[in-house]
């Protein structure tokens, strides 16, 4: 079970640590579970719940990148398709070998993406999910029923990883304290503390719940904050300038009936030249995404209607039954953290999606750019480097075969059932639904969502919030955003009992996740 008192005496009972994490997403997740495996005294920090910002919005793909390739990265492309490998055994209650069709509509677009496929199969090496091939148009529309079969001259089926972003960033939390680390959630790095020569020596946090303040020294600052990146740079170097452009990414959630298959499409080349994915997911699905440069930062970025119809305009070229804005179940925006380039490029989508590490004059290191696929090797090689720069005791990474909480070493969990995202935890949810009738109750009508996950979710994965448990624990303001409007005054109610809460943080809950969650919706 899951103790924050527990965390936090650890902080307040530690002289130093070795390494401090600013950030909670995948990037700083990755990294806290390498520092603590290594045997370095490791603590993290996030300032809201864990993935809340880019990590739990994203295309939901563990991918080695078929554009990437297309641009000629084809070093990002091999990393990414190894770490797809290892995730694919790490954390195999996660992943899922999905397979995705391109349909061709002109006679030789199957030959020219059967040849790059076959090249992206050889890559994969040893850790390939399978082989694409050429299929002719009737096995095409056999196979995806809800395709536009005039002029369709072929498909191209392959291969690649899908899985669930912030279930995985939840179950990498539980890794890294599993290892020995501290996590804590809504704690706030509000300074950077440096000694007379100007390098770091530690942090100073803010308990966003209870708004003590902590000061937490360390050998090495490590900022993993995504796109919020140049705002620790500055506190740390007011002189600082701008190293990430910000690009906004959306994604449409619809019925499954609008593809009515177990196979993806992916769509080459939308009208700006990108690739768009329709995704089957949770018994829904995926529709994105957009690539769309911004200045405002925001943890909670919201869509623009262009955005909407960009996407609607482009699935309907493909669909027979074509989705309208009125069946949108959910609308969801994030922002990725792209590297600055050094050349001045004026599309975020030409930008390179590689990591890059940064080591400042005070000896802070800050991770930018990357992408979820690549999570571990950032991790590994930002550690690298703090033993580098910080002269830590060298030991080699030991995550390539590390398991993730939840993996399941043996047998099977159809992910038939909503429950097989638990992995190795199934049999203690089983165990608190069987502690009370009411535990086996739903929290909506129309999803699998129960009590005894609510309890689950704030007793071991960390939650705090309404948003928490609705929005990153059972995703259900993510498959529809009405519904868990629907269903937040239940688990208001639920996770109050747990933490033992008053009716004014309930009223409170209610009214902020409910002002969250319009924003998901398409009115």
């Amino acid at each position: 079970m899951f103790y924050r008192e527990r965390l936090i005496n650890e902080i307040i009972n530690t002289e130093e640590f070795d390494v401090v994490v600013i950030g909670g997403g995948a990037s700083g997740l990755g990294i806290a579970i390498d520092a603590a495996s290594r045997g370095l005294k490791t603590v993290l920090f996030e300032g809201s719940d864990f993935a809340k910002g880019t990590s739990s919005k994203s295309t939901k793909l563990v991918h080695g990148g078929v554009r990437y390739l297309a641009q000629g990265n084809v070093g990002l492309v091999i990393e990414a398709l190894e770490e797809r490998g290892i995730l694919s055994e790490n954390a195999k209650h996660l992943f899922k070998n999905l397979s995705f069709i391109i349909p061709n509509y002109k006679w030789w677009q199957g030959f020219y993406y059967s040849i790059g496929l076959k090249f992206y199969d050889l890559l994969s090496k040893k850790l390939s999910l399978g082989k694409s091939k050429l299929i002719n148009n009737s096995n095409t529309l056999r196979l995806l029923p809800n395709l536009k079969k005039e002029n369709l001259s072929s498909g191209v089926i392959y291969h690649d990883g899908q899985f669930d972003d912030s279930r995985l960033a939840i179950n990498l939390a539980q890794t890294a304290i599993e290892q020995g680390a501290t996590l804590l959630n809504y704690f706030k790095v509000i300074d950077i503390i440096n000694d007379s020569d100007g390098k770091n020596k530690g942090v100073t946090v803010i308990d966003k719940e209870t708004d003590n303040v902590y000061h937490i020294k360390s050998k090495c600052i490590i900022n993993a904050t995504g796109v919020f990146t140049d705002k620790i740079l500055k506190i740390n170097d007011p002189t600082h300038k701008k190293t990430i452009i910000p690009s906004r990414g959306i994604h449409l959630v619809l019925d499954k009936s609008f593809l009515n298959s177990d196979y993806a499409i992916m769509i080459p080349k939308t009208s700006d030249g990108r690739v768009l994915f329709i995704i089957p997911w949770h018994d829904k699905v995926l529709v994105g995404t957009t690539d769309t440069p911004v200045r405002k930062k925001t943890l909670d970025p919201v869509p623009t209607k262009a955005e909407i119809s960009f996407i609607l305009n482009n699935v309907k070229l493909y669909l027979n039954k074509v989705p309208k804005k009125k069946d949108i179940l959910c609308v969801y925006a994030g922002l990725r953290p792209l590297a600055a380039p050094k050349e001045n490029k004026t599309k975020t989508k030409e930008v390179s999606r590689s990591h890059k590490i940064i080591v400042s004059e005070s000896n802070l290191i800050s991770i930018i750019g990357g992408k979820w696929t690549t999570y571990r090797k950032m991790a590994e090689d930002v550690i690298d480097k703090a033993i580098e720069v910080h002269n830590l005791p060298f030991i080699t990474t030991q995550t390539r075969n590390l398991d993730i909480h939840g993996n399941i070493k043996s047998g099977f969990i159809s992910n038939e059932n909503h429950l097989y995202v638990y992995g190795s935890d199934l049999d203690g949810i089983k165990a608190l639904q069987l502690e009370n009738e009411d535990n086996y109750k739903k929290i909506h009508p129309n999803y699998p969502y129960t009590v005894a996950e609510v309890i689950w979710s704030v007793r071991n994965e960390m939650a705090r919030t309404v948003e928490d448990v609705l929005a990153r624990r059972v995703r259900l303001l993510f498959l529809d955003a009405r519904a868990a409007i629907e269903a937040a005054p239940l688990v208001a109610d639920i996770i109050a009992k747990e933490l033992n809460k008053n009716e004014d943080w309930i009223k409170k809950q209610k009214v902020e996740f409910i002002s969250l969650a319009k924003n998901y919706m398409v009115t």
